[in-house]
């Protein structure tokens, strides 16, 4: 009996892998599914002959899950179709420079799979005979398919367990440094979803939203660093107490440094940078305009609104509105204005934010 060709759907709507599951069927191919890209790389093994692999998904985007695959020796050569809802010229040049095979377009048309599977199956049937014979293949494959499900579950669950730790520890470490200034868990969890907003509305791709997401509250970590009688100073500061204060993003990065991390590196680069001005007067480098990373430049106003909006030893909480005529005030020179303009225009969300976290009594 001739082998079935086997392909891995990969997409983190339930709908959508659903119908893809039913039209591959119906096709006559077999399936696996996979809800992220943890998911879909440990399913390798099970013999893909072609991968549906959508773009837009949480965590690992369809990009990084791409490279994964292409970065393993026993992989590299499994065509991959690339499903997404968007025509940008830019995604499609990316996708085809880190190994796409092809595309498919949202909504998903019968006809079109069958057209784009059947041409890529060809190819990858014809690369296969080159390599080993067919039956010797099914013998490996079954017994590896065995063993293999048995165990896959625990294996996905401690990945995604792991990952959960990673973050968890991240989050406790900036609790810990921000008792000693604010006190309290609110202004992290609003600080991290203005940016996550700030970085969405700036069309960044899925993965590097929850890179700026989880990353921004890092920003002040080198605060652990600074005396505490500096911290909750009822007045202003004197000079040499400000020369120690600016020192906490060097801080905060040396902290940080040389990671392999992806996400710790992206929270260095925003420990070091979000106190830099549009202008090139913020501090420790001044940088200017676009010579700031995005991610501190969205940290900055995130930060900003957040620390006027809320209680601090040395000043009352102000109003969204007064916070913000003293931001628009200094915003050409603060802020990306690009950037400002976004946060002012989507306020409602950044109130819903607001009422979600309010700062613990």
């Amino acid at each position: 009996m001739e082998k079935k060709n086997r392909i891995l759907i990969v997409d983190d709507n339930d709908s959508i892998r659903e119908v893809l599951q039913a039209m591959l069927e119906r096709l006559g191919y077999e399936t696996e599914t996979a809800r992220d890209g943890f998911e879909a790389l440990s399913k390798l093994v099970f013999d893909i002959d072609l991968i549906l692999l959508d773009i837009r998904m949480p965590g690992m985007d369809g990009f990084e899950v791409l490279k994964a695959i292409r970065r393993q020796e026993d992989y590299k050569d499994i065509p991959i179709i690339m499903v997404t809802g968007l025509s940008s010229r830019e995604d499609r040049i990316r996708a085809v420079e880190g190994g796409a095979n092809d595309f498919i377009a949202k909504p998903i048309d019968l006809t079109e799979i069958k057209v784009r599977t059947t041409s890529l199956l060809k190819m990858k049937k014809a690369q296969d005979d080159l390599k080993r014979h067919q039956e010797e293949l099914e013998k490996i494959v079954q017994r590896r398919t065995l063993a293999l499900r048995a165990s896959m579950q625990d294996v996905v669950k401690a990945q995604r367990q792991l990952q959960d730790a990673h973050m968890e520890t991240i989050y406790r470490l900036v609790v810990a440094a921000e008792f000693k200034d604010t006190g309290t868990a609110s202004h992290i969890k609003r600080m991290s979803l203005f940016s996550g907003m700030l970085a969405t509305l700036m069309n960044l791709s899925s993965g590097e939203v929850d890179m700026i997401l989880h990353a921004s509250p890092l920003h002040d970590i080198g605060k652990i660093g600074t005396p505490e009688e500096i911290l909750l100073k009822p007045g202003r500061l004197n000079q040499l107490e400000w020369n120690l204060i600016q020192q906490h993003p060097v801080m905060g990065s040396q902290i940080l440094v040389n990671s392999d991390s992806i996400l710790l590196q992206t929270g260095e680069i925003i420990a070091i940078s979000h106190h830099e001005k549009w202008d090139g007067t913020g501090y420790p480098f001044g940088l200017k305009q676009e010579e700031i990373p995005l991610s501190g430049r969205i940290c900055a106003i995130a930060d900003v609104f957040d620390a006027l909006t809320s209680v601090r030893p040395y000043k009352r909480a102000y109003s969204n509105d007064k916070t913000l005529k003293i931001m628009e005030k200094g915003a050409s020179a603060h802020f990306d204005p690009h950037l400002f303009a976004l946060f002012t225009d989507n306020m409602r969300e950044v109130e819903d934010i607001q009422k979600q976290y309010v700062t613990e009594a």
